[in-house]
């Protein structure tokens, strides 16, 4: 599990926007970005070669989170 701390001070390294945290899939979301990037080993990944673009679908759902 990731420090509340350290994700509270992590940001996208593209967009610089917020990072949703997705437990269920062990990610961090950047929907500006339209990234997930992994989480291995409780480290974040934050490399956008490593990170796997977000379908459509999934884009709705983070968002719709994200607006409460």
């Amino acid at each position: 599990m990731l420090d509340k701390k350290l994700l509270d001070i992590l940001v996208c390294p593209v967009t610089k926007g917020p990072l949703i945290f997705d437990k269920a899939r062990n990610e961090l979301i950047s929907v500006s970005a339209q990234l997930a990037y992994p989480i291995r080993d409780d480290i974040p990944v934050m490399l956008e070669d490593e990170a796997r673009r977000l379908s459509a679908d999934e884009l709705d759902t983070y968002r719709e989170a994200k607006a409460g």
